[in-house]
Formats: C-alpha cells, sequence, structure tokens
C-alpha cells in the first residue's frame, strides 16, 4: 500500500473520531439548552403565580372590605375591577406559557405532558372560580351574610387549587434539574472514553505509521547533507515502492549522475584553465599592439596641430597686413583675421586633446570674468543658433572673477552650448543662466531636449559616450575631457535631467548641465 494511501486512511479515522466527539457535544449541548429552557419556563410560571396569589389576596382584602362597609353593587364593582383585571391577565399569561410548554416540549416524555396538562386543568378551574365569585359579588343583594360566604368558598377553593401548581411546577423543575445532572455525568463519561480512544488512535497512528516514515526521512536528510558535501557515494535502500522509496531510488540515480558530472566538470575545468592561459597570453599581445597604435594616434594629432599651425601663422599675417590697406576690404580681412585666430586655437585645442591622455596637458591659468568668456563662447556659436532655428536667452552673468585657462573654459562652454543644440533641435529652446554663488560662480546651460535617462546618465562623462539617441554628430570636447577640464581647476560638474520645473523649457524633460568654479582668491 502506498504511503499516500496510508496516510490518508489514518487521517480520515481521525477525522471520523473528531467528528463523533462533536457530534456527541452538540447533541449533550442541545439536551441541556431543551433542559435549561424548561427550567427557566418552569420558574417563570412560579413566579407568575406568585404574582397572581398576591394578586388574589389583595382581591379577597378589597371585595371584603367592600361587603363589610356595605357598598351598592355600582361602588363595589368599580373598587373591583382593576385587581379583577389583573388577575385575568395573569391567567392569560399563565395560560400562554403552558400552551408554549405543551408545543415545545417532546412528545416522548409523556409525563412531562401529563403533568402539563393537569395545570392546564387546575388553572381552567382557578380561573372558573374567580370567575364564578365575580359574579356573585356583582349582583344586587346586600346581604352580607350570602356575600361574605361566597368569598370564603372562593377563598377556600383557591388556594389549594393554588398551592397544587405550584408544588407540581416545583416537582417538574427539580426534575429538570436532576435530568440535566444525569446528562453531564453520562456527557463526561462519554468524553473521557472518547479521549481515550482518540489518545490510543494517535499513538497508534504515530508508532505505525509516522514514527518509521521519520527514520527514512531521516536517513534521505543525511544522504542530502553527504551530496552538499560533494560525497556521492550514496547507497539507499530500494526495498519498498512507496512514495518514500522511490525518492531513495532517485537519490540513488541523481548522486551517480553527479559523480559522473564532477569527474566531467574536473576535466573541462582543466581543459578552461589551459584555455585561459592561452587566451590570457594572446590578450596581452594584443593590448601591448593597442597601446602601441594609441600612441601613434597621439603622435599623428600633434603632428597635424604643428603642420596646421604654419599655414594659417601665415593667413594671419596676410590678414594684419590686408586690414591696413583700403576700407572696404578691411571689415573682410578682420574676418578672415578672426576666423584664423579661432582656427589656430582649435589646433591648440586638438594638440592639448593629443597631450591630456599622458598626463602632460599644462592648463594656463589666469584671472578672468567667467562672464565674458561666457558671452565669447555665445559669439562663437551664434551662427551654430542662428542656422538650427533656436532661440537662445542669456541671463545677464555677475561679474565674477575666477582662476582658470580662459581659452580651455571659453571651449567647454562652446562644447556645452553645442551639446545643447544638437540635442535641442526638437525643442528649440536654450538658456544660459548663472549658476553657485560668491565664492563658487558658474553657469548652467538648459535645453528642452529628450533629456538623458536616469540609466544613462552615469555613463555620460565617460569617454566615447553619448547621451540620447547616439545620433550627435559633429566635434566637440565631450563631456568626459569636459570633466576633466573643470575637476583640474578644482571646480564641479553636474548633470540634472529632466530639467526642474521652475526651471524646465516646457514639457519637454530637458537636459541642465551646471559648472562652477572657486572664485578667485577664495
Amino acid at each position: 500500500m502506498f504511503l499516500k494511501m496510508r496516510l490518508g486512511i489514518g487521517a480520515a479515522m481521525l477525522g471520523l473520531g473528531a467528528c463523533f466527539a462533536a457530534a456527541i457535544l452538540f447533541f449533550g449541548m442541545t439536551r441541556i439548552a431543551d433542559h435549561l429552557e424548561t427550567a427557566l419556563a418552569a420558574e417563570t410560571r412560579m413566579a407568575r403565580y406568585s404574582v397572581l396569589s398576591t394578586q388574589v389576596s389583595t382581591f379577597l382584602v378589597i371585595a371584603t372590605e367592600a361587603v363589610q362597609t356595605g357598598l351598592p353593587r355600582s361602588e363595589r364593582s368599580e373598587r373591583l375591577k382593576p385587581v379583577a383585571d389583573n388577575i385575568i391577565g395573569t391567567f392569560a399569561l399563565l395560560n400562554s406559557d403552558l400552551e408554549r410548554a405543551v408545543a415545545t416540549v417532546q412528545i416522548s416524555r409523556l409525563d412531562a405532558r401529563s403533568r402539563l396538562g393537569t395545570q392546564s386543568l387546575g388553572l381552567a378551574r382557578m380561573q372558573a372560580l374567580f370567575q364564578n365569585t365575580l359574579i356573585g359579588l356583582d349582583t344586587d343583594t346586600i346581604d352580607r351574610a350570602r356575600l361574605r360566604a361566597q368569598i370564603d368558598t372562593f377563598a377556600a377553593a383557591f388556594d389549594p387549587l393554588l398551592n397544587h401548581a405550584v408544588n407540581t411546577e416545583r416537582r417538574l423543575r427539580n426534575d429538570i434539574l436532576s435530568g440535566i445532572e444525569q446528562l453531564r455525568s453520562t456527557l463526561t463519561w462519554a468524553a473521557i472514553g472518547i479521549a481515550l480512544l482518540a489518545i490510543l488512535m494517535v499513538l497508534a497512528f504515530y508508532l505505525l505509521l509516522i514514527r518509521p516514515q521519520f527514520i527514512r526521512l531521516d536517513r534521505l536528510h543525511a544522504a542530502a547533507e553527504q551530496i552538499r558535501d560533494a560525497d556521492f557515494a550514496v547507497d539507499l535502500p530500494t526495498t519498498r515502492g512507496d512514495e518514500i522509496g522511490q525518492l531513495y531510488e532517485a537519490t540513488n540515480q541523481m548522486a551517480a549522475a553527479l559523480s559522473d558530472r564532477q569527474a566531467a566538470v574536473q576535466a573541462e575545468w582543466e581543459r578552461l584553465n589551459d584555455t585561459i592561459a592561452l587566451r590570457t597570453k594572446e590578450l596581452r599581445t594584443a593590448n601591448e599592439a593597442l597601446s602601441e597604435i594609441d600612441e601613434n594616434r597621439r603622435k599623428f594629432f600633434a603632428d597635424v596641430s604643428h603642420e596646421l599651425r604654419t599655414p594659417l601663422t601665415v593667413i594671419l599675417m596676410e590678414a594684419q597686413l590686408g586690414a591696413q590697406g583700403a576700407t572696404e576690404p578691411a571689415a573682410a580681412l578682420a574676418t578672415i583675421r578672426g576666423r584664423a585666430a579661432r582656427m589656430s586655437q582649435r589646433i591648440d585645442d586638438l594638440l592639448r586633446v593629443a597631450r591630456s591622455e599622458s598626463g602632460q596637458l599644462a592648463l594656463d591659468y589666469r584671472v578672468a570674468d567667467l562672464a565674458a568668456i561666457t558671452a565669447e563662447a555665445i559669439e562663437e556659436t551664434r551662427s551654430e543658433i542662428d542656422n538650427a532655428g533656436i532661440q537662445l536667452r542669456a541671463e545677464a552673468l555677475p561679474a565674477s572673477r575666477v582662476l582658470c585657462d580662459p581659452n580651455w573654459m571659453r571651449q567647454v562652454i562652446v562644447g556645452l552650448i553645442r551639446n545643447a543644440i544638437r540635442h535641442a533641435r526638437s525643442g528649440g529652446r536654450i538658456h544660459v543662466r548663472p549658476a553657485g554663488d560668491a565664492r563658487c560662480p558658474g553657469i548652467a546651460i538648459i535645453d528642452n531636449g529628450p533629456g538623458i535617462e536616469k540609466a544613462d546618465q552615469a555613463g555620460v562623462f565617460d569617454r566615447f559616450v553619448q547621451g540620447g539617441d547616439g545620433r550627435a554628430q559633429g566635434f566637440g570636447l565631450g563631456l568626459a575631457l569636459t570633466r576633466w577640464v573643470i575637476e583640474t581647476q578644482n571646480g564641479e560638474i553636474a548633470l540634472i535631467s529632466p530639467v526642474p520645473r521652475e526651471q524646465a523649457l516646457g514639457s519637454a524633460p530637458g537636459t541642465k548641465i551646471a559648472v562652477r568654479l572657486p572664485a578667485s582668491g577664495c
């Protein structure tokens, strides 16, 4: 027999025992409730009989006084009417109580039904006797002897009937209480028997079924710990075909498979170590080749910058000579000179980029006005802003003297503005505003472009990384070099996207990049 079936049979037996105990408890509680209800009804009727006795005594006193004083019929009836009405009401309540008791008493209890029937007859006699007395007193006669005889007859006949009714109710109540005590004793012995039977059933269930399975599960647990410790020499007995026996067999098969797998993994690990050693050697060789290529790239930038500076210097000299000629060519030559000067600055930037990776870049620190540097950067990018159809709003920057490399700072701001131009083409708005305070002034450049995702913001300042959709084109210093320049000058740079609502340029997320430098003298 399978373990599930045996456990199910045991659980069913325990469940049947519990249901049997619950049924006995329910039956006993129901019987006790019925007995208590009957006893309470008897107590209620006894209380009503007591009230009736008091009312009848009052009636007799009033009737006797009315007869002794010789009151006429009308006055006599008027004095007796309130008391008579109360007595009639009490009779009605007693009749209702007896009818309800007869309806609720069990059919098999013939003794109780007969007692209640006797009570009904006695109550009917008392009620008839009272009605006859009322009729006898409600006459025009003023014969005191006759009326007193009527009252004495009522008192002599009513008192035994009332005492018999009260005694009958008292015996009924006592019998009910005795029945409750007997039922309690019976239920107590039944509960003891059920408890003993339940203990025997639980012991048998545990000793014959549960405990052997616990022993087998302990062996399985020990085998699992052995496998956990990479010891796969497991041999569990598979003599039984129940669920635990099947689990034993599966555990043996798993241990054998893991042993084979361990041998295969060990062989694969040794082969992988050999492969890693070979690939490491190849990677080291490739890394050395890449380092050489990178060094050649830096030298190429330096050589190109040097080769381009000479012709640009000649252009500057020719433009200066031409500027001394006629008035009309002077403006054109001035433009040529300005453009050539900026091209020379770009060549210097290329040379600085080539040297920055090797740590040989030396910044030219001077005290400069950050507002003037920002104005130059805006002027340099004005044509690009106009061509892109972007609206630039530049707030007036306070005069801020900072210690920095003006050329590098100009190029940093130019790069940030161009970055905003590339990312704000869809929004068409850029805002340049002050940032920082007197001790650490700075500027903030805000656009209303699509913004930069939170997941991408951490890597924006890495080399060769672009934010957004990565389709921006054109040469710039890059945020990596921008951060390097700012931090080298003891400044700070921060990126916020989306832009806070109070600074945002419309509904687009936008991007805000703020740079700050220590004020001169701090």
